[in-house]
């Protein structure tokens, strides 16, 4: 009876297990909705916190559907040509929607490198209050069915449909790419004005280039990665004064964020994720992340393992430029004896009070520093901006 028992419960269990498996396990064939289509219908929360749906845009004579994102750097730069879409064309009865369909759990960290935000709803309400954006910003992240019925393939990839909701034009918004600046053909902009002309528009497809969506079933390269990480060495090398100065110098073309620390001091413990973080999502450019703790050299160990636990390794590409530096880590414990000369050499408005972090340009300028635990996103917009404009500082 028992056995029987055992039987059953592990006949629905695993019934349980197979009607739990995701949608995204394998991969699907999208398909970009073809010209002459009709808009297939939706229902999606919005960062207004109200869900929309296609009817919600039926007195429109116009509607254009801009799938995008926070993080992709061709999306970050078209987001004025969007408000300015809908801005320009708004009282001429054209609706602007934008809707992100990227799963947010399907982005590796590195993949974040030119942005403040990820791609989640949270992340969305952030971005468009910064932005002030007065049109809807809608999630399909969750299931990805809207984008996967209109056939979004890219961001920003835009759609535009005339009165019958018909496909009149879907593609990119002009030849600019990562430029906020609009460069060659308004193809968006000639569409709209063929459709409100009752014309066909020039030019009625073309290739949206940009970050590729981030379908659910890319969670097993996140996946991957994040083992990757978990498997890498994590290093701990003495720092003297000499090493200190070169540091502090930044004769490279990096820019370098060193974080003061201790195992005895909780809020740095409690930062360690967000530094770690930021240096993952920015990797593949131009920057690295330098621990240096000033617990005594005997508790070298101690700060190692939190290092260990915390998996503050190197990218392959941060280990080949330490290679040429002729250093071996990243991370140190200051092996001196005075910390006043530590701090006056590298960060001379340091109080001495933990953590302290600051960002140093190539060249040696410090252009952001702070006391205590860091805020990672007003960390990464000081990041993103410099690393964007570095001529501005």
């Amino acid at each position: 009876m028992q056995s029987n028992a055992c039987f059953l419960l592990a006949c629905i269990l695993i019934t349980h297990s197979f009607l739990i498996v995701p949608v995204w396990a394998k991969p699907e064939a999208i398909k970009t909705l073809e010209l002459g289509s009709s808009a297939p219908d939706f229902s999606l929360a919005g960062v207004d916190g109200k869900d929309h749906s296609l009817n919600d845009f039926s007195k429109s004579r116009v509607l254009v559907i801009v799938f995008t994102c926070n993080h992709c750097p061709d999306a970050r730069a078209a987001r004025g040509k969007v408000i300015s879409l809908h801005k320009d064309y708004g009282d001429k009865g054209v609706a602007v929607i934008a809707i992100s369909g990227n799963d947010d759990k399907a982005l590796r960290l590195d993949e974040l490198g030119y942005s403040v935000y990820g791609d989640s709803l949270e992340d969305m309400k952030n971005v468009a209050m910064e932005e002030n954006y007065d049109f809807p910003y809608l999630y399909d992240g969750s299931t990805q069915q809207t984008t996967k019925d209109y056939g979004a393939v890219a961001t920003p990839h835009v759609f535009v449909f005339d009165a019958q909701r018909q496909l009149r034009y879907t593609g990119r918004i002009d030849d600019a790419r990562r430029s906020p600046k609009n460069i060659g053909t308004p193809y968006v902009r000639q569409a709209i004005d063929a459709i409100l002309s009752a014309k066909e528009p020039e030019t009625a497809i073309t290739r949206p280039f940009g970050c590729s969506t981030k379908w659910s079933w890319k969670r097993d390269d996140v996946t991957k990665d994040n083992a990757k990480w978990a498997s890498l060495p994590v290093t701990l090398v003495d720092l003297d004064g000499k090493l200190a100065k070169s540091l502090a110098a930044n004769d490279t073309q990096k820019l370098r964020l060193i974080n003061f620390w201790s195992t005895t001091c909780s809020p740095c413990i409690a930062e360690l994720p967000d530094l770690v973080e930021t240096y993952r999502r920015f990797q593949n450019r131009p920057f690295e992340l330098v621990s240096i703790s000033i617990d005594p050299i005997e508790d070298k160990n101690r700060a190692l393992k939190v290092l260990i636990e915390h998996q503050a390794a190197l990218a392959a590409r941060t280990a080949a430029s330490l290679k040429k530096e002729n250093r071996k880590s990243n991370n140190y414990i200051f092996s001196g004896s005075n910390l006043d000369e530590l701090a006056d050499t590298i960060a001379p408005k340091w109080d001495g009070a933990l953590p302290y972090s600051v960002l140093v340009a190539p060249g040696g300028k410090i252009i952001w520093q702070h006391s205590g635990r860091i805020n990672a996103v007003e960390l990464r917009r000081t990041m993103v901006d410099y690393l964007d404009n570095p001529s501005k500082y």
